[in-house]
């Protein structure tokens, strides 16, 4: 199953690895469980192999009538410019601010009024930074068919922030299966799967720490 295979990869090579009993701070402030850094995939031949295939066969399937794929800068960059490559399809990204020099482009690459676009992001947490892409470059006149990302967290928050502005998602793996297969592997103890996905369901609420 390929959520399972990507969620082992990325355990492998500690791109998402659990802390459950000494978590991490989250620039906001919260504690979280689960660190994540997909960017580690580029260096792991093997992993980056099973990631951009695996978005290339996801957005055949999903999103058959793609013109082109943007990234997310900058997470998703390259992620967009190697699957592109294995669809023969043209690619850019968009910034998260317009440059203040030159041109003061804040989408990269050139995309076309009515061009079908998907959206490349590496992780969707509370979905913030991808919709704003998917905004961007529906005011500069493309249509975005959705966002194919590497894994989704799947917090109601990104969820209703999705359904909100009209944006499908399809992602490779989430939260749910890494932490599965953390626990079958011996990352993390049974018991505490209940913990990651109370952080899951109320990321606000610390109380899973002391469970």
């Amino acid at each position: 199953m390929r959520s399972e295979i990507i969620a082992k990869d990325l355990l492998k090579i500690k791109a998402v690895f659990f802390q459950p009993d000494d978590p991490f701070t989250w620039a906001s402030g919260i504690k979280s469980p689960v660190y994540c850094d997909n960017r580690l995939t580029l260096s792991d031949v093997q992993v980056r192999n099973d990631v951009e295939n695996g978005l290339a066969e996801m957005i055949k399937e999903k999103y058959p009538d793609a013109e082109i794929l943007m990234g997310t800068s900058t997470a998703g960059i390259a992620h967009a410019a190697i699957t592109a490559q294995i669809l023969n399809l043209p690619m850019g990204y968009v910034r998260t601010g317009s440059k203040d020099h030159g041109r003061k482009n804040q989408i990269e690459g050139k995309i076309l009024p009515g061009q079908k676009a998907v959206v490349i992001e590496d992780l969707i947490s509370t979905a913030g930074s991808c919709v704003d892409v998917v905004n961007v470059l529906r005011d500069a006149g493309a249509e975005v068919l959705g966002i194919a990302s590497i894994v989704t967290y799947g917090m109601a928050k990104a969820a209703k922030r999705l359904a909100d502005n009209d944006v499908a998602n399809v992602s490779l793996t989430n939260f749910d299966t890494i932490a599965a297969c953390a626990a079958e592997e011996g990352y993390i103890k049974e018991r505490d799967i209940k913990r990651l996905l109370a952080f899951r369901d109320h990321p606000e609420d610390e109380s899973w720490i002391n469970q």
